[in-house]
């Protein structure tokens, strides 16, 4: 018998589940969050600006902004069976959103940090004053760790959206099918 899998490990592989919210926002640590991604971020990012649901929204609608997805990608379970079939499951994104799966964890291999920073300048035309709008879901360190590795490359108009998707979907604003770039 053939099974069908359309699945997401995501939130077992960055670490929180979903909903889970501690009050109060936490420090901003000095380095990149290496674990436990889905858990309460800080409120600020040094070097960047921090925005709500509002504001995405303003630059998006007057496309003022790159607005860059880090979710990470699922990956296909290394233990499953031959006769099930693994389905990638669908990823839903604010309209025009560069997908840029993985880059938002804590440590990056070398060539996906190479390809991350060719993309950035490939998107901002090397303009580093650019606006980019880094997101992911809503207490998740990814988008918080991309962002701060591309104001550390010396992009000047890094702007941190926390919420996200998820305040991005609350809002009952657009979503739509995304892919990942390669």
């Amino acid at each position: 018998m053939l099974r069908l899998v359309v699945g997401s490990l995501l939130w077992l592989a960055i670490g929180y589940p979903a909903g889970s919210r501690a009050q109060g926002a936490p420090d901003e640590p000095s380095g990149y969050r290496t674990d436990a991604y889905r858990a309460p971020v800080p409120a600020t990012l040094q070097g960047a600006r921090v925005i709500g649901t509002e504001a995405a929204e303003a630059l998006w609608r007057e496309k003022a902004a790159i607005f860059i997805d880090v979710l990470p990608r699922p990956v296909k379970p290394e233990n499953l069976p031959a006769t099930v079939i693994w389905r990638e499951p669908p990823h839903k994104s604010i309209p025009g959103a560069v997908w840029l799966a993985n880059v938002g964890y804590g440590v990056v291999p070398t060539p996906l940090l190479e390809t991350f920073r060719a993309r950035l300048d490939a998107l901002t035309g090397v303009d580093r004053t650019k606006p980019l709008v880094f997101f992911c879901l809503r207490d998740c360190w990814m988008s918080w760790n991309a962002a701060k590795r591309a104001v550390a490359w010396g992009y000047g108009g890094v702007i941190w959206f926390p919420e996200g998707i998820d305040g991005w979907s609350d809002a009952l604003l657009p979503l739509e099918p995304v892919a990942p770039e390669p």
